[in-house]
């Protein structure tokens, strides 16, 4: 843009300079952009400038264009110029203008350079700097390498000795970042829609995920259809995912995701998968007083009633004739959709059922796998026996 045409944007504008003090934080709109200058209108109090280094990515590519509008603090006046940042340190900063971000709030870029005692070296401006680890993120800092050679913006939250003693905080830029994007979801979100998100934490009740400003946790229960024992065996952290929202609960900050919502559900067709009287493999997943539970597929359990175990033999326990992993061949008795139950029968009930009373031991059914159930049961069974 030449500087007649930026002339002309402003010449109807009545300018206040006066109004801004270092460190004044303002909404500007793009209005042009020339080389490494980036103009700015900031809504009738003043006109500026700001180094489109600071705007650019890892690529060199400029992520702002004209009509956009850019959160930028007042960073002072040269040359009859309004000169504005997102943060300092990415040029040349001088200790004064470090002091003046230290007093008024305004970010500085830092560049993490090794880990000490008790945080992080980061280096400003030339100068170097200090991070708690209590400081350097919104979360518990659990490996520090992820943060080694990497730039942030950091505030200055103590300054010393013209600059030489600077104690930073990562944290307090994130937090602002995080309590405006979390403003802007609360008038967005709602219950029941479907968003992406990262996983930031592994927990053994569940995943947090940052759905663009704020956590949500999705619990173990809403992984995945099927049981889910581990949460790492579903989710790793820095995962993307896409999540449905559960739950909003703004007053006390907490959102409930399910990722198993995305996923299609086995119990939509299970009568076409698992119609009555078909034969299937399970693996017993759990054992109970009144059964074993047999899972077909995750998702999918079916209820192997302890009536219908022992053979004809009354059984105190499912523990007495099967145990969990036990791979089994079942038939399905009955479904109820609405309740989400199979019951399951062994694959050869009837036909011992009306040989029970026989003395000799019925004739075990041929299996492509490891058997019928009954075949299990007599092994078990001869075993307790011999105990």
């Amino acid at each position: 843009m030449s500087n007649e045409t930026f002339t002309e944007l402003f010449q109807d504008k009545t300018i206040s300079r006066s109004a801004l003090q270092p460190g004044s934080r303002v909404e500007a709109t793009v209005v042009g952009i020339s080389g490494d200058t980036i103009f700015l209108d900031a809504g009738g109090k003043s006109e500026g400038i700001l180094n489109a280094a600071e705007l650019r990515d890892q690529s060199g590519n400029l992520a702002i264009a004209a009509g956009d509008r850019v959160q930028v603090f007042f960073l002072a006046a040269r040359g009859g110029e309004m000169v504005f940042t997102t943060r300092l340190g990415s040029g040349q900063t001088s200790s004064r203008e470090l002091e003046e971000a230290y007093l008024s709030g305004i970010p500085v870029e830092g560049k993490v350079t090794g880990e000490v005692k008790g945080g992080f070296s980061v280096t400003v401006a030339g100068q170097r700097g200090f991070c708690p680890y209590s400081q350097m993120d919104i979360r518990k800092v659990e490996q520090a390498e992820d943060y080694f050679d990497k730039t942030f913006a950091f505030k200055v939250i103590e300054f010393g000795n013209q600059g030489r003693n600077l104690i930073l905080s990562a944290r307090a830029v994130l937090e602002e970042q995080r309590q405006q994007e979390r403003e802007q979801l609360k008038a967005r979100l709602a219950e029941g829609m479907q968003v992406k998100g990262t996983v930031t934490s592994i927990r053994d009740f569940g995943a947090f995920v940052d759905i663009g400003g704020v956590d949500g946790l999705i619990p173990i229960s809403e992984l995945a259809w099927g049981q889910t024992e581990r949460v790492d065996d579903v989710l790793s952290r820095g995962q993307q995912v896409e999540v449905v929202i559960k739950r909003l609960d703004w007053d006390s900050e907490r959102i409930s995701l399910s990722l198993r919502e995305t996923l299609e559900n086995p119990w939509d067709n299970v009568t076409q998968r698992y119609p009555v009287g078909s034969i299937h493999q399970g693996k017993v997943s759990r054992l109970t007083d009144f059964g074993a539970f047999v899972t077909l597929e995750p998702g999918i359990d079916g209820l192997l009633h302890i009536s219908k175990l022992g053979m004809g033999k009354r059984i105190h326990h499912p523990r007495e004739v099967l145990a969990t992993g036990q791979e089994l061949t079942v038939k399905i008795e009955s479904i109820d959709t609405d309740q989400k139950r199979l019951a399951l029968t062994p694959e050869d009930y009837t036909a011992k059922e009306s040989m029970k009373e026989q003395t000799a031991a019925p004739i075990p059914k041929e299996s492509p796998s490891m058997g019928t159930l009954g075949d299990l049961l007599q092994r078990q069974m001869k075993k307790n026996t011999k105990k």
